[in-house]
């Protein structure tokens, strides 16, 4: 009679082993595809700081460039020289543009973002309900969407 006990006692162990191991079976799946998941978020985070990190740096050659062109003499505008200076210019925007950089609006008017703008200045006297930028001072960037360098701007009201 024991022996019956016995035999019969472990059937029902081994189902409810079977579907405690199923269980650990799915669990563990399941942590392992979340942890793919996560690794694959992680590589393309990497990705994106080290390519944020590499334009960061090209940024003040562009606005050296760019200030090179704003301060070019009248008589020099159509020297064969300042021109291939300005195409150089249109090239690389051309190229960051292809890499998902973006120049951050900030003419005059434009409504103040704190998100996007950097306030360098401020117009005191100014009266108004809205923050707008009055001007640029230095141009700002963003990569796939996201700020990378602030516009640095002088704000006004209107």
């Amino acid at each position: 009679m024991t022996d019956k006990l016995k035999k019969t006692s472990k059937k029902p162990n081994q189902g409810q082993q079977i579907t405690e191991l199923t269980q650990d079976l799915q669990r563990t799946r399941a942590d392992f595809e979340n942890y793919i998941k996560r690794c694959e978020i992680d590589v393309a985070n990497a990705r994106e700081n080290g390519q944020a990190s590499a334009i960061l740096k090209l940024l003040p050659i562009v606005d050296n460039i760019e200030r090179a062109i704003s301060h070019t003499p009248v008589e020099l505008k159509d020297n064969v020289w300042v021109q291939g200076v300005v195409g150089l210019s249109k090239n690389l925007d051309k190229s960051l543009e292809a890499l998902g950089v973006h120049r951050i609006q900030a003419k005059p008017g434009i409504v103040f973002d704190p998100n996007l703008h950097e306030a360098i200045l401020m117009d005191e006297n100014a009266e108004g309900e809205h923050e707008v930028v009055e001007s640029e001072m230095q141009a700002g960037y963003t990569l796939n969407g996201r700020p990378i360098r602030h516009a640095m701007v002088k704000v006004t009201r209107k």
